[in-house]
């Protein structure tokens, strides 16, 4: 089987929030509505204070509970893991929005541009089927089908990786099939300590940050 797996590495992340513009480009997003954002956090007291950056969005959870409150069958999980949403099925009622624990899903009532006006490029990419309807990330999942149909292996070549993963200029980002024991992201998660958002929920979440070397970790094979 196949699990798409996104892993965050938080020492590397330095909030420049090119993930984020990166995002926004690749899916035509409208103002206010970024399906991946970094949170800026600080911990500690003082004089230990320490700052922290966090990409979030949706975490394509095992077990997600938009999929169980969507009352139109909407919101689907695919084989592979990603949560995608039926904007054909979506009435827009926002109980996905409501029930998901991550606040990683959006509903835009009316179209809304930059600077009022539509630009040429923002009217060009404009999507009406977006409108009076969730979305949220999808792990830019076109990206992924398209480059699979032609051979090429997400988190490894670009052309089939996720926006916000090629955009991230510290290398923090990582993304593969965390059920493939060799891809990057398993290599990843077996050589570091490492965590997910509201595990205590069981969701299951398919978003994992990275904070510290596992000094039990294997060795890492030479190439």
């Amino acid at each position: 089987m196949t699990k798409w797996t996104m892993v965050a590495d938080l020492r590397r992340c330095i909030g420049c929030q090119t993930c984020t513009a990166a995002c926004k480009h690749a899916n035509a997003t409208p103002p206010g509505v970024q399906w991946r954002r970094v949170l800026d956090m600080e911990f500690g007291e003082y004089p230990d204070v320490q700052r922290a950056f966090v990409p979030v969005g949706c975490q394509h959870c095992d077990d997600p509970p938009c999929l169980e409150v969507c009352p139109t069958t909407a919101t689907k999980k695919r084989a592979d893991g990603i949560v995608t949403i039926d904007y054909d099925l979506c009435i827009g009622c926002a109980y996905c929005a409501v029930a998901c624990p991550y606040q990683a899903r959006y509903k835009t009532e009316r179209p809304t541009f930059a600077y009022g006006k539509a630009t040429a490029a923002e009217a060009q990419r404009h999507d009406d089927a977006r409108i009076g309807v969730a979305t949220k990330c999808t792990f830019c999942v076109e990206r992924i089908d398209a480059g699979t149909a032609r051979g090429l292996k997400p988190g490894i070549d670009p052309e089939a990786t996720p926006a916000c993963v090629n955009s991230c200029i510290a290398q923090a980002l990582a993304f593969g099939d965390a059920d493939d024991p060799d891809s990057n992201v398993s290599q990843l998660l077996a050589r570091h300590e490492h965590f997910r958002m509201h595990e205590e929920l069981g969701t299951g979440s398919n978003f994992h940050y990275l904070w510290d070397e596992r000094r039990d970790a294997p060795e890492p094979e030479e190439t």
